[in-house]
């Protein structure tokens, strides 16, 4: 045998170990990447919790908003950035399993879970978290008025409450999105249109994002606005009081339960995994008390596992809504888009 030839298989060999190491050999399987969007947040304890039990790293690769992060995993498609997705939710839901980015994986933690929340009967999802995106109102400008607020959605076409709400653009915003879907589901296709044309007449504020909605133009936030009704979340009383200084006895804020929408999380393993031995365990994981429990302080969500208990403000202060309104997946798929255009086309003329 040559010399040359001698070096030929040795970098022929060299080239086969690092391309094996590449595929999930070595010190690829030290480590398990999470990928997911800008509002992750889980606690440092937690995140350790993970890695001792586990033996892995955990890297958490974060891709702007949850769209955004949905649409880098499609066009990585089978050679994904990372092992796990978390952050599609029942309103992408579609989006992703047409784009057949999952590995199915049925974690025995789903025993713990309500059968309701798994959307995808081949598993290739996993119910991590629920939240549900309903209108607040302020308890104190009502009171102060001697108005009563709102108990229903349909209420708000009134002459009392003309001026009185803000909501997120529904192309821009994923709760105002998901109010825009709460009204389809509640009053039903023409009969939401109508009702967009009548609370445009009533002066209805647009936004672009929760962030202006709910900081600047609501009155019951530190923006302190002149909108005493917004669209925000179930989980927004108890942020109101967690985060307020002094901490007050009563949550100053309210949730108008007949408009809520059912919004759930789902994690996945990418298709391509380079672990998904590490993936199968964060998956299980993530359904676990342990993790489960962070997350309604950490993300303000609720967990999925019946077996979590909630923080006490959120068990003093926040409604999880007995009847939450939903779309199937696939609906919202097929007309999100259309539906987004014409409620442009009635509100924003």
């Amino acid at each position: 045998m040559t010399v040359s030839y001698k070096v030929l298989l040795g970098s022929l060999a060299a080239a086969l170990a690092i391309a094996g190491a590449s595929c999930g050999g070595g010190a690829e399987q030290t480590e398990v990447v999470l990928v997911t969007h800008d509002s992750f947040v889980i606690s440092d304890d937690v995140k350790q919790a993970f890695e001792q039990e586990s033996g892995l790293t955990l890297r958490i690769l974060q891709s702007g908003d949850a769209g955004e992060a949905l649409t880098k995993a499609l066009l990585t498609a089978g050679n994904p950035q990372g092992d796990v997705l978390f952050g599609v939710d029942n309103n992408l839901l579609s989006r992703a399993l047409e784009g057949d980015l999952f590995e199915a994986y049925e974690s025995p933690a789903l025993d713990d879970v309500d059968p309701e929340q798994v959307l995808d009967l081949e598993h290739r999802v996993t119910p991590i978290d629920h939240g549900e995106v309903c209108l607040n109102y302020e308890k104190a400008w009502f009171a102060e008025r001697g108005l009563e607020p709102p108990d229903f959605v349909r209420d708000l076409i009134g002459p009392a409450y003309n001026g009185l709400l803000v909501v997120e653009n529904p192309a821009t915003s994923t709760p105002g999105l998901a109010f825009l879907l709460a009204t389809i589901a509640r009053f039903g296709e023409g009969g939401w249109q109508n009702y967009w044309r009548k609370l445009r007449e009533n002066d209805v504020l647009v936004v672009e994002g929760w962030e202006e909605a709910y900081n600047v133009r609501f009155s019951g936030s530190a923006g302190q606005g002149d909108r005493p009704i917004v669209v925000s979340y179930a989980s927004s009383p108890p942020a109101e009081v967690i985060f307020s200084t002094p901490r007050p006895s009563e949550a100053p804020t309210a949730v108008i339960e007949d408009s809520c929408f059912r919004q759930i999380e789902f994690a996945g393993i990418l298709r391509g995994a380079r672990n998904e031995e590490g993936a199968r365990k964060l998956v299980d994981f993530m359904l676990s008390k342990r993790f489960q429990e962070d997350v309604p302080l950490s993300m303000f969500v609720f967990p999925v596992n019946r077996e979590a208990k909630l923080p006490p403000e959120f068990e003093r202060f926040a409604l999880v809504p007995e009847a939450p309104l939903e779309l199937a997946p696939e609906e919202i798929e097929a007309n999100r888009d259309f539906w987004v255009r014409e409620w442009t086309g009635i509100v924003i003329r």
